[in-house]
């Protein structure tokens, strides 16, 4: 086990195939669909500065990913033979993240309000928690479709309810110890973080935008354009 009880790198999961986004993921990755004039995977990386490791996974055009972030302090972690979903894509990144607790990002959503990362930082009780999950009203889940994912009860999370997770979370890596699949999802760790009483949640004070569907482009550039 790691004496690090803070998170100090991220995960961003850039790997999927982007169905939902029809011919925009034609020929390019999700995460470089832009929004507001730069990519979704700039809008992410922008949350992340204050944070020293920054690891992305990639997968589908994994190439246009890699030549992106060419140049940078950012590592790649490339799914080569076939795509690893969350849980095993954060796995197989972990040498790289280090031990401990990490931030994990989805890079298919654009905020407005604080960094969800500080947010999640400034509520993360490592003696307590093993997953910290940051989740926002249906109300303030802009181009949801669907309903939401989780009740907060005090801080802890049940499964089904109206509250929708955004894809920003802290979570502890020793939860992959022991688990012998390449490709699996982060729900294998949350299930093990819920069996010990220590899956948690925290509300986002903010708007989210789910960019995972083409209408999310004009939703999400409206949202910004409103911050303004």
């Amino acid at each position: 086990m790691s004496d690090r009880l803070t998170p100090d790198a991220v995960m961003l999961f850039a790997a999927g195939f982007g169905t939902r986004m029809g011919a925009l993921t034609a020929d390019r990755p999700k995460p470089l669909v832009p929004v507001a004039g730069k990519p979704l995977l700039d809008h992410a990386l922008a949350l992340t500065t204050q944070i020293p490791t920054r690891v992305v996974n990639a997968h589908y055009h994994a190439d246009q990913i890699v030549d992106h972030l060419r140049g940078t302090d950012i590592h790649v972690s490339v799914e080569q033979d076939r795509i690893l979903d969350t849980g095993g894509g954060l796995k197989q990144a972990r040498p790289y993240l280090g031990e401990g607790p990490v931030f994990t990002l989805n890079t298919d959503a654009v905020w407005a309000g604080p960094n969800p990362l500080e947010a999640l930082r400034a509520a993360w009780q490592p003696d307590r928690m093993d997953a910290l999950l940051l989740c926002v009203p249906l109300d303030r889940a802009v181009g949801r479709k669907g309903g939401g994912d989780f009740t907060l009860q005090d801080d802890q999370l049940i499964w089904g309810g109206d509250m929708v997770y955004t894809g920003a979370q802290i979570i502890k890596t020793e939860l992959l110890d022991g688990i012998t699949d390449d490709a699996f999802s982060l729900h294998v760790l949350w299930k093990q973080a819920e069996q010990s009483g220590r899956f948690c949640g925290l509300p986002y004070s903010g708007t989210w935008c789910d960019v995972g569907h083409p209408e999310g482009i004009t939703l999400a550039e409206d949202m910004l354009a409103a911050q303004r």
